[in-house]
């Protein structure tokens, strides 16, 4: 029998008990409207406030009217650039001063460029929010310009451009498509810049950017958490007031670009491409268009979840891999490039038919009611997530301001695309996505061998408008202040309880564990339900087989197929996950609260009533296949993987989760079902439901849902458990996988620790934070700021059910290969060795602290944590006292910890790169380096061969 169409499938759904909620739209309604101050100081900056005292955080976020649009000629990248030297000294502030305020006390801080602004944001507990405003006021009046702070950071941003080459399809994205898409519009210039135009750049290019653009009256400061409001005023008024408006205009670009009058194509062959790739590129119009809600639900229709027309028809024919649109909104023309990664073995010129032909169906017939709704409830639950957090209402009125000139412009983007309809989607189809005048890139694998592009050439167009900058006049260099003149930044205040909510326990007759997580502040609700035998318990050579077992999950049950589940879920706002970690299979939804009981009666379908039909596993397994292919070819994650078998060797802990290409191939139906089976019993299972629910409501929706869920006779069996004895021929060694011609090695350094259950974690979990937690951590100290060797260093503890393990990991050009792994174990001894100082320590427990708390801010964020205890092995009541164990930890208690498992003794490295480049400078370090070609690599073997 034929799978449904969309149109048969909406009047399946409308059949049943489930239609009457899937009928409804989602109300805007219930999604709380911005409610913001407004204000303009004298010297032109624009001032929005939003006060959320259920919070215990405030975000401070400064928007500058400047991106990469405004980059000079010959300097693309630059407004990139600069924005990394914004991290660097003021008159008052010491280079990094703002990490010192934002991550040692248990916030963060980060900055992004885009085409039309740049924006700088931090999140931090509410009770230091006067020395934020202080400190982004001495960043906009202040700035410290000069060679010592520009040369280091365009090292880091060059190594920052060489880590999206390095990645597959980075090349595409991040240069060909915006260079191919736009022909006058300085839209056209990659954002990142290119290495030549980069190191073109001087000093004077930076202080005449920075007296251009960095002023008040081309910025917007938004304030948004737990403040009081007069004070707020003062502090602004205080602080951001004084500085001078200068009499100078601010260019702004002109060009506009022309309307596409034919299509183009070009095709290019890459190197580390694992599979051929296809876009077609359309232009729309800015942002504030009214055109622009009903095109944001054609694109939600297009792509959004595993029911959309691109899933439907290039994802379940396994004709690609992976497809989306790449889409950007912006002050002038926009973007909007649908795209696919082909799946093996399919051609371009077959994915590329169906591409053009989905596109002309949209112009060419109405969409349904059916697919309308699903839209907007889809588009309702993005809104509400973004609310969820104070940065996420502070991004999304600042965005309003910035791309659409109204602060009110996310609310009322929402109030349209309820009025969007079916004529609209239509009618804006016809009118942009015209394949006449497409642009198409052909993206395919180069020959076997070559590590140079080839084919048709893509370069910036002759007649894209770009301008020199002009210096203006009487620029005054401002100088860091001697310690004695430094002016120190306003004390914090007395801090700001965090309200962590308490999980509460029931269980059901058939032996179900429910935890409720309530948090009632929007109408939103998180469900995971999960089990404690995961991909830990998959057999030697079928590494994979509990995470297929888990995607089949949600691809058919005896009453729905695939396309019906996901219809289902995604017209009710959400989107049912599946997968299985080390220690667990998962099956998640986030929706609206209006929809928990119809999402949980679709979970407990796919739970209970799974069919693992072997046309399903063999859609699976090709897709896992291809995706597995492309992520073997990123020297970053490569290297981890990599690191992970040669650590624990035959132990699964070593297997991909995900699985292998081999591994993946001899799975069978067999023991897909069994392995989902012994996994999946409601007495072995839990269901942790976080956000607007009661625990009696939680309780009597899981009795609903899962009642006819019963365990299948006999006593509950033990869980399966690995042994930890095994061969490791690789373990303590340093192992180069060459990948001939990438853009750079991925360094991963990995040492076995301990079990999340074990007394000695949070000393553990402190003392990594120390070495490689945060910006402000030694790793990323040494490597990146002092040096300029990385875009980012950093260290992470992975303690799971049996034992752990801590990996530092650092991209770097190849030939500085050895000279990071050197710091990194450098480091790794300095740590096991010297004492470490209690206020440095201090400041990595607030940073632990406060990332904890500000995950605590979401419903995903919150049943993460108790789903990841449960399958740890760990009480879910727990999540109440990890703060108070992680700031009860003493120096003494974290360099123990280092002594015995953080230390460089024992490690284990693997590095991913270009061999050629550095392995003899390794071998002069280090002695004996094992060498495995990259066609010769096998993750299923624990020598890796």
């Amino acid at each position: 029998m034929p799978r449904p169409t969309r149109l048969l499938l909406a009047a399946l759904l409308a059949a049943t008990p489930l239609s009457a909620t899937l009928a409804q739209p989602a109300a805007t309604s219930a999604i709380p409207p911005l409610a913001y101050t407004e204000r303009t100081l004298p010297n032109g900056l624009k001032v929005y406030a939003m006060r959320d005292t259920s919070s215990p955080n405030v975000s401070v976020q400064v928007w500058y009217d400047v991106g990469s649009k405004d980059d000079p000629r010959g300097r693309s990248g630059f407004a990139h650039l600069f924005e990394h030297l914004m991290f660097k000294a003021t008159r008052n502030m010491p280079a990094e001063t703002v990490d010192r305020l934002t991550e040692d006390v248990g916030g963060f801080n980060n900055a992004s460029t885009w085409d039309d602004f740049t924006n700088y944001y931090e999140t931090v507990p509410a009770n230091h929010l006067q020395r934020l405003l202080w400190a982004e006021a001495e960043r906009m009046g202040s700035l410290v310009v000069d060679n010592a702070n520009f040369l280091p950071e365009r090292d880091v941003v060059k190594e920052e451009l060489r880590t999206g080459l390095a990645r597959p399809y980075g090349r595409l994205f991040s240069h060909y498509v915006p260079m191919v898409s736009y022909q006058r519009h300085p839209y056209a210039r990659p954002g990142i810049g290119s290495i030549e135009e980069l190191d073109a750049a001087t000093i004077d290019d930076v202080r005449a950017f920075h007296a251009t653009y960095y002023r008040p009256d081309n910025a917007v400061l938004v304030v948004s958490g737990n403040f009081d409001p007069a004070q707020l005023n003062g502090w602004v008024d205080s602080y951001f007031a004084p500085i001078k408006r200068p009499a100078t205009r601010i260019p702004r670009v002109t060009a506009a670009e022309p309307a596409r009058t034919a299509a183009r194509t070009y095709t290019v062959t890459e190197p580390n491409t694992p599979l051929p790739a296809v876009v077609m590129s359309f232009l729309v119009p800015p942002s504030r268009s009214p055109d622009s809600a009903p095109l944001e639900v054609l694109q939600t229709i297009l792509a959004s979840g595993d029911s959309s027309r691109l899933d439907e028809a290039l994802i379940r024919t396994r004709l690609a891999t992976d497809a989306d649109i790449y889409a950007e909104e912006k002050q002038s023309t926009g973007l909007f490039a649908p795209y696919a990664i082909l799946a093996g073995g399919k051609t371009v010129a077959e994915v590329e038919a169906v591409l053009r032909r989905e596109l002309a169906r949209l112009a060419r017939e109405p969409v349904t009611a059916a697919e309308l709704t699903e839209a907007r409830n889809e588009l309702t639950t993005a809104a509400l997530k973004e609310r969820e957090t104070v940065d996420g209402k502070a991004v999304a009125l600042a965005r309003g301001v910035l791309i659409d000139n109204d602060p009110r412009a996310a609310d009322e983007r929402l109030a349209a695309i309820a009025r969007v309809s079916a004529a609209d989607v239509q009618r804006v189809a016809a009118k942009y996505l015209d394949a006449n005048r497409a642009v198409t890139i052909r993206y395919l694998p180069a020959p076997k061998g070559t590590t140079v592009s080839g084919g048709d050439k893509i370069a910036l167009a002759p007649t894209v408008v770009t301008t020199p900058l002009a210096a203006p006049k009487g620029i005054k260099l401002v100088q860091e202040a001697s310690a004695a003149e430094r002016v120190q930044p306003p004390a914090p205040a007395a801090p700001v309880d965090v309200a962590v909510p308490q999980p509460v326990t029931a269980r059901l007759a058939n032996g179900l564990t429910v935890i409720t997580v309530p948090r009632s502040n929007l109408p939103l609700v998180s469900a995971t339900l999960l089990s404690t035998e995961g991909a830990a318990s998959d057999p030697a050579n079928q590494a994979g087989l509990h995470n297929l077992a888990a995607t089949l999950l949600t691809k058919g049950t005896k009453t729905r197929s695939a396309t019906q589940i996901a219809a289902a879920v995604e017209a009710l706002g959400g989107q049912l996950g599946s997968a299985a970690g080390t220690e667990g299979m998962t099956l998640d939804v986030t929706v609206p609260t209006p929809q928990l009981s119809a999402a949980l009666a679709i979970m407990a379908d796919a739970a209970v009533n799974s069919t693992f039909s072997a046309e399903e596993l063999e859609r699976a397994r090709g897709q896992a296949i291809d995706e597995t292919t492309v992520a073997l070819q990123s020297p970053g994650p490569l290297s981890r993987l990599a690191a992970d078998r040669a650590l624990f060797g035959t132990h699964p802990y070593g297997s991909p989760a995900t699985g292998t290409p081999e591994s993946l191939k001899v799975i069978d139906r067999t023991a897909v079902v069994a392995a989902a089976s012994s996994a999946l019993r409601p007495d072995r299972s839990v269901l942790v439901l976080a956000g607007d629910i009661t625990p009696n409501r939680a309780r009597q929706l899981a009795e609903t849902a899962f009642r006819e869920w019963q365990v299948a006779g006999g006593p509950t069996p033990p869980p399966v458990t690995p042994s930890l004895t095994g061969t490791a021929p690789l373990r303590g060694k340093i192992v180069v996988v060459d990948m001939p011609g990438s853009a750079q090695a991925a360094v991963a350094v990995t040492r076995e620790t301990i079990a999340r259950s074990d007394p000695r974690y949070y000393s553990t979990l402190v003392a990594n934070a120390v070495l490689g937690g945060g910006y402000s951590s030694r790793l990323n100290r040494e490597i990146r700021i002092k040096r300029g060797l990385s875009y980012g260093a950093s260290s992470g503890l992975s303690a799971a059910r049996q034992t752990g393990d801590i990996t530092a990991a650092v991209q770097t050009k190849n030939q500085s290969a050895a000279e990071v792994l050197g710091l990194i174990l450098a480091e790794m001894r300095r740590l096991g060795t010297e004492p470490i100082p209690a206020a440095e320590m201090g400041t990595r427990q607030a940073n632990i602290a406060g990332g904890f708390g500000r995950q605590l801010e979401t419903v995903e964020g919150l049943g993460g944590i108790v789903a990841t205890y449960v399958q740890s092995g760990v009480d879910p009541s727990e999540i109440g006292r990890f703060m108070s164990s992680v700031r009860a930890i003493t120096p003494a208690q974290a360099s123990e910890a280092a002594r015995g498992l953080l230390t460089d003794q024992g490690a284990t490295t693997v590095i991913v790169g270009d061999a050629k480049l550095f392995t003899d400078d390794l071998r002069k370090r280090f002695g004996d380096v094992t060498v495995i070609p990259l066609a010769d690599l096998k993750l299923d073997s624990p020598s890796l061969r």
